[in-house]
């Protein structure tokens, strides 16, 4: 496989999916980290978080299908699915699904060769950022400014002149209890 993928810093919520020719316990194996990292290696990525790369049969998906796991549990839009449904729930053997959390942000162009093999790229839904007002009624009203910056040095005045005072009351004590 000779295409690239040329990865962003700023790129999230994207998912990779690669049909990976590998079977029995090559394919178990391929994810493995034991000096070397096959999956990373193949990948052709310099940085790569194995807490979000995924190496398992498609087998593991009976019932869901590699299409529904992508929508429902990776949180990929139907609508990006539907023209390869079919394709990705005929997908037999092994797959390794790689989350742009993987790159840990960093920009990187990935060098996917054998024994992987992309069966496509997908963005993961991601919710519109809306500013509505919040339901509390503590939340009305306008917002004050903070406590007065002024407050703060008379309160430590106060403070040394209390002191100050008992200083005294004990020094006139010890004076006539001397006499």
């Amino acid at each position: 496989m000779s295409d690239k993928i040329n990865v962003k810093s700023g790129d999230r919520g994207l998912v990779w999916v690669f049909a990976v020719d590998l079977e029995g316990g090559e394919a178990a194996n391929f994810n493995r980290r034991n000096g070397e990292w096959p999956a990373q290696k193949a990948l052709g990525a310099e940085t790569l978080d194995p807490e979000h790369v995924e190496v398992f049969p498609v087998s593991d998906l009976e019932g869901v299908g590699l299409a529904g796991y992508l929508e429902d549990g990776m949180g990929v839009p139907a609508d990006q699915l539907e023209d390869m449904r079919a394709r990705l729930d005929a997908q037999s053997g092994w797959v390794m699904v790689v989350t742009s959390k993987a790159l840990d942000g960093k920009a990187q162009t990935l060098t996917p060769r054998a024994p992987l093999r992309l069966i496509g790229s997908f963005s993961e839904e991601r919710p519109a950022v809306s500013f509505k007002t919040l339901p509390s009624e503590s939340a009305k009203g306008t917002v004050s400014g903070g406590s007065d910056k002024t407050d703060v040095p008379r309160q430590r005045g106060w403070l040394w002149a209390l002191v100050g005072v008992v200083a005294l009351a004990i020094v006139l004590t010890l004076v006539l209890v001397a006499k």
